[in-house]
């Protein structure tokens, strides 16, 4: 199958929240891996079987599927489509209402601390783009406040209404999570049995390496270089995510301003995490949590995952202290 024009068949450097580590392999079973730009990072898919490369490609297809489905900013996808709906009843593909019924869970979960309407305040805050970066004025910030408040999505089979029209919905914080699931879900169903998808660091593993051995995941250490892992984490067949003031940044008048925002004040969380790590069964799970714990805060967010099973979390406070879960494999 021909490869999409957004494949990049290059090597080329990531600046991830997590990596994984390829030493180690036995010289038959060299992985093949390739990357693509898609849900505005870099991303790559590795697998343990040169006879399944062409497999790669049809997975970059469903990215490029799922992308104009749940990208607010691509014209015509079902999320531009219900962000455009003027309040009007939208139909949309099984898997948009699925994600969106998915993630107002997590709005719940956190009582509103996310909220998937932050829309139009992350836009005001301009972090995705490569202008230079400012505080936004304070009665701007106040202005799209009064649009944030997810009680205005609805979900009805595959029918999604936006009752509020100056509100927009952003499933950033959770769909390359649920993309990475349908992904190895995919892989699977054709005869994969060792790999790695990496989307931008959502990394999801596919049972072990060949050789029987776990894969190496680096938890990348805040602020310092490129794939500098604070901590590695041995990982088989399960998903690993992290969310990181890191990530997306700028800093003005001496302090930093980071893009994870709280829907109740506008302005980036402040709570002393620098990034919170979850190891799930699933990465749709690990990218719902990793923000929620985030924005809940070390104690909360603990309390929560220890309240769950099958998931551990690591919390980085900005002491650079680490701060594992109860079953969370520690060096």
């Amino acid at each position: 199958m021909k490869c999409l024009k957004k494949q990049i068949t290059i090597p080329v450097i990531l600046s991830l929240l997590l990596f994984p580590l390829l030493s180690g392999c036995n010289v038959n079973q060299d992985p093949v891996s390739k990357t693509g730009f898609y849900f505005d990072t870099v991303i790559s898919i590795t697998l343990y079987d040169q006879s399944k490369e062409a497999l790669i490609d049809d997975a970059f297809q469903e990215c490029d599927r799922y992308e104009h489905l749940l990208s607010r900013t691509l014209e015509g996808s079902d999320i531009w489509n219900i962000n455009h709906s003027q309040g009007n009843p939208v139909t949309v593909a099984p898997e948009t209402a699925s994600l969106i019924s998915t993630s107002l869970s997590y709005c719940d979960i956190t009582n509103g601390a996310i909220d998937i309407t932050l829309a139009p305040l992350s836009d005001l805050w301009n972090f995705s783009s490569d202008a230079p970066k400012h505080i936004p004025v304070d009665d701007a910030v106040k202005n799209c406040l009064k649009n944030v408040d997810y009680h205005a999505v609805t979900v009805s089979g595959n029918t999604v209404t936006l009752s509020n029209p100056n509100a927009a919905i952003d499933l950033g914080f959770i769909a390359k999570g649920y993309i990475a699931d349908q992904l190895k879900t995919y892989l699977l169903a054709h005869g994969v049995t060792s790999g790695i998808i990496n989307l931008g660091g959502n990394v999801l593993t596919i049972g072990d390496k060949p050789d029987h051995s776990t894969y190496q995941i680096g938890i990348q250490k805040p602020f310092d270089s490129r794939n500098t892992p604070i901590v590695t984490v041995p990982v088989s067949d399960s998903s690993m995510v992290s969310s990181g003031v890191y990530e997306r940044y700028f800093e003005e008048n001496g302090k930093l301003y980071h893009h994870i925002l709280d829907p109740f004040t506008g302005y980036p969380y402040e709570n002393h995490l620098l990034g919170v790590s979850i190891l799930s069964h699933t990465s749709v799970e690990g990218d719902g949590l990793s923000t929620s714990c985030f924005v809940l805060g070390l104690d909360k967010g603990m309390e929560l995952i220890e309240s769950l099973d099958h998931v551990e979390a690591l919390f980085i406070t900005d002491d650079y202290e680490l701060h594992y879960s109860s079953g969370f494999p520690q060096p």
